[in-house]
Formats: C-alpha cells, structure tokens, sequence
C-alpha cells in the first residue's frame, strides 16, 4: 500500500470514501446506478455502463447519446483498452469543406451537422458488455431510463453550464436544442425537475436491441433524415459502417509506478511525455504547492503539447509512433531545455526518426474501469434529434484542413480527440483508475494530481483538492487556492499569468479509485472532484 498522510487536505467539503464496490462519477444519481448494478451482483463494468448511460441523461451539457468514448479496464488479469470514439462520415473531405466555407477555413465549424462524426459511446457500452458484462445489457439502462422518464431536480454546476449554454446563440441556434433544453423557454433553474422523455425512448430501443436501433434501425434513419434536412452529409451507412476498437494502452514509468493511457487519436501520450521529462528532476525536493515545483509542471507540459499538437492524429496517418514520442533519450533531450530560472515558449522536437464526464467503477473480484465519454464542447453541436432526445457530439471540429498536418480531415478517419482515460499500475499490479475531464485539462490534470501522489504522497482526495494551473494557449492560468506568492513567483519567471474565462471547461474534474490491497478485504479509496457536483460511493 503506497504511504499516504490521511490529514492533509485542501479546502474541501470532501473525504475519501472506502468501500470493496465502489462508483465514482461527476453526477450522484449516476454513481448510484452503477451501485445499483453492483449491489444486483453485476461487476465493475455493469456498473460503468449504467453510470455512463445515467450520465447523457442527468449531465446534458457535458454528454449525450450522442457522444463518444473510451475505456481502460483491468479485467482481473490484464489492462485493456476500447476506442469509441467516432469517424467522419463518407462525404467529409477538404474539398467538402472547402466548396462550403470558403478555400480559407482551416478546420470543420464548431457547430452543427458538419461538426458531427458518427458517435461512439453506445458501440462502446455493447463492446464492453459483450465481452465483460454479467447482469442483462437492458437492466443497464433501467435506470438511465427511469431518471429520463421521472425527470430529476437540476444541481448546481451542472445548472451554471447549461445557463450559460442558453446564452450562446451559436447552440440555440441549432436544429433540436432550444426544444430539447429550454423547456419553458430557458435552461432550467437550480432544483427544477427537467425530463427527457425523448432520450428515454431511444434508450429504450437501444436496450431492447442491444445497439442494432441505434446503429443499424430507426435512429440512425431519423439522424440521417435530419442531417439532410439541415445540410449536413452523415448518412444512415456511416452509423451501420461503424465499430469500436479494443487497443493496447500506452505507457511510461514514473516514480516506481507505470502510467497508462490511450494511444492516439487520444491527447493522452502529452501526460506521459511530460512524465517522462519529469523523471529528470527531484521534485519530492521541493515544497509540493511552491513555484519551483510549478514551473518545471508547467514547462514539462508545454514541451508536450508542442510535439502532441504537431504530430498526434489518427495513428495510421501519424509520421511518428507514440513509441517515439515516447522515446527515453529524446525526452531527456527535452527536459535539458527547461530552465528553472525563466518560462520559455517551446516549439515541436523532432523525435527519432522511424464539455466530457468521467467516471470510474471498481469492484471486490478486482475488476476496475476508468470510463470517458464526451460531447466535446459544451453541448457539443448543438444538434439533438427530435423525437429521439440525439444530443450529438462535435468532434469533427478537432480535424484540420491544413493539408500538411497528420489530422487532415478525410472520409472514415477520427479526428485528434482530447477526452482520456488513465490507468496506474505496479508491478504489473493495478493501483488507480482515474481520469480528470475538460478538454485539454485533462492531460495537464493526469500530471499534477500523479505528482502529488507520487511524489508528494498525497492522499487522492487531496491531490485533487489542491488548487491547480491550466496552460492555455500561450498563457497560465491559476485556479482560486493557488498560494499568492507561487502565482507572484509564476508571473517573476515569465509566465504570463491571466483569469481564466471559458465559463465551461474552467480547471477541470477528476474521479479516482485507489487500491488498497486485496479488493475483498481491503477494497479501496476513492475521491471525486469538489468542482462538480459528484460523489463517490460504495458498498
């Protein structure tokens, strides 16, 4: 068992929850469906299941059926990983794109039809099932359905980000939203019931045939039909042509204990070159939450995500392997070139040659799943399909139109995707399932909260707790609880230190599962993230 100090913490209403079955999701209600599941005598993945299914329903603004996912799960023997994430529709070529926009846009628009890729989570949900599930794939999403049909009260965070949706005339704009999530003609208030009964049928259809309605039936046919009444080109063929996909995870070590997370068409790879440029320095030298400490984070990410941003896409059509991106000498090379004396920006190295809800679910036979899934921005397109409650993801956004760039749009391939799942293992032995959403927060969330429990012996309750800082397009970002005088000694190195002001990706939100030895006997410890409205809970 890793040596965590129990008593520290940092401003929080929250205490780490212990228990042998245990669910950890942004939403209470979602972690009780997957309890449910648990308490029924399903395992770690009936549970995931049922709280990703609860999670379209009670947080809409970060996810839908119409989303895309991925999972890493230890299966009681191995680690096993699933891309759900989804492809862009035949038609999709810079040519499409070009003749409709203009010869001079650089990416697919952030909104509507043409933001859409066929969405994933559902395939995903199947995938895992077929291969892992114990309980009915219907029983899943009873109570998913139940919560839809009953309604439930709206809670705050979640509230704070739809409200600031109906303000966006780019999201009610579009075909099906206002009549989805205005209903009286605005967001719902902080503890207003809000049904979903249109969402609730097409869960129905999708239990009933176990993915076949939604795939191959009468909702792919209704997205089709409303894709061509509103522009867009995703046909009923792209949603029957499309399969999720079991993969390998990538990793690296780091303080004795190895990180894994998703290979690419994942932003996961940037936690673990950041890691791996860590290894280079002794941070456990130095005050967890001072400026030294968060320079050399800060720097470490940045080199990351210069190389991630140049070369990370779709790895059939990536110039370079995540194996040499991940390349012990080259990373050392990169960490040579952080100064502790000053901020720097960094440009891409040239390796050798050659809105997202997050939830977690572990149970007593050792079973643990670390689960994403995500409508991208905010509500995602702005689509919903009416009378199916469709809520569509806009991950076609993410590919470019530069034709240089490995993510280039084209017809059937997957966009460079932010949404990750992590896993943390020793020896071999699985340790933490976790994962913290918000877009490109995540990686830089996976590095700070496994340097405060790595290095700093942080108890995960606390590790995120603690304040953080999110790089962001060239300047830094410190969150409210950050010491004064390590922002003052930020802003003294040279990093341009300004309020953070996207209303809804703000610093991001984590779940963990911690395991404390034997799963029957010990079980494990789990925490949820004080920026949502979530809860860990077990049994």
């Amino acid at each position: 068992m890793h040596p965590f100090d129990w008593n520290t913490g940092y401003a929080s209403r929250r205490s780490p929850i212990f228990a042998r079955n245990i669910v950890s999701t942004s939403h209470p209600l979602a972690a009780q469906a997957g309890l449910r599941m648990l308490q029924a005598g399903g395992n770690a993945v009936d549970a995931a299941i049922a709280a990703a299914a609860a999670m379209t329903i009670v947080e809409p603004c970060s996810n839908g059926l119409g989303s895309d996912a991925f999972c890493i799960l230890w299966d009681g023997h191995e680690l096993q990983g699933l891309n759900a994430s989804g492809c862009a529709p035949q038609a999709w070529t810079p040519g499409y794109f070009k003749a409709k926009y203009g010869a001079d846009v650089r990416t697919p628009p952030k909104r509507g039809w043409d933001s859409v890729t066929v969405p994933g989570a559902v395939a995903g949900w199947v995938a895992l099932h077929e291969r892992y599930g114990r309980l009915p794939f219907a029983d899943l999403l009873a109570p998913a359905i139940d919560i839809a049909e009953r309604g439930y009260a709206v809670p705050v965070i979640v509230q704070q980000k739809w409200h600031n949706a109906a303000a966006l005339p780019e999201i009610t704009s579009q075909p099906g939203w206002a009549q989805a999530f205005m209903p009286h003609g605005r967001a719902p208030a902080v503890g207003e019931r809000f049904c979903f009964p249109e969402a609730a049928r097409t869960l129905r259809l999708i239990a009933l045939t176990t993915g076949e309605a939604f795939y191959a039936g009468e909702v792919a046919a209704a997205a089709e039909a409303h894709a061509r009444a509103h522009g867009g080109s995703m046909t009923a063929a792209d949603f029957a042509a499309y399969r999720p996909e079991w993969i390998k995870p990538i990793a690296r070590d780091y303080r004795g204990h190895t990180l894994h997370e998703i290979p690419p068409n994942g932003q996961g790879i940037a936690a673990l070159i950041a890691l791996g440029i860590l290894d280079q320095f002794d941070l456990a030298a130095l005050p967890v939450d001072g400026t030294a400490s968060q320079h050399l984070q800060v720097e470490a990410m940045k080199l990351a995500f210069a190389d991630v941003y140049r070369y990370v896409a779709e790895p059939k059509s990536m110039r370079l392997t995540p194996a040499q991106m991940l390349d012990p000498a080259y990373l050392a090379e990169r960490a040579k070139l952080i100064d502790p004396r000053r901020a720097q920006d960094f440009g891409p190295g040239h390796a050798p040659k050659g809105g997202t809800i997050y939830l977690t679910a572990a149970d007593e036979r050792g079973m643990m799943v670390s689960f994403i899934q995500s409508n991208y921005m905010g509500f995602g397109s702005g689509i919903v399909v009416p009378g199916y409650g469709l809520s569509l993801q806009n991950r076609g956004h993410g590919f470019t139109l530069n034709p240089d760039s490995d993510n280039l749009v084209g017809p059937g391939k997957r966009p460079f995707h932010t949404i990750i799942p992590a896993f943390l293992t020793k020896d071999g032995k699985p340790v933490m399932s976790f994962g913290v959403m918000g877009g490109d927060m995540q990686p830089q969330g996976h590095l700070q909260t496994v340097v405060r429990m790595l290095d700093y012996h942080q108890q995960p309750q606390a590790a995120c707790d603690a304040p953080r800082w999110r790089w962001n397009a060239g300047t830094l970002n410190t969150e409210d609880g950050m010491p004064a005088d390590t922002v003052a000694g930020l802003r003294a190195l040279g990093h341009r230190v300004e309020d953070f002001s996207d209303s809804y990706q703000d610093f991001g939100a984590g779940q963990f599962i911690w395991r404390l030895g034997d799963p029957a006997v010990e079980g494990y410890a789990a925490a949820s993230d004080p920026r949502r409205d979530g809860q860990a809970a077990g049994c």
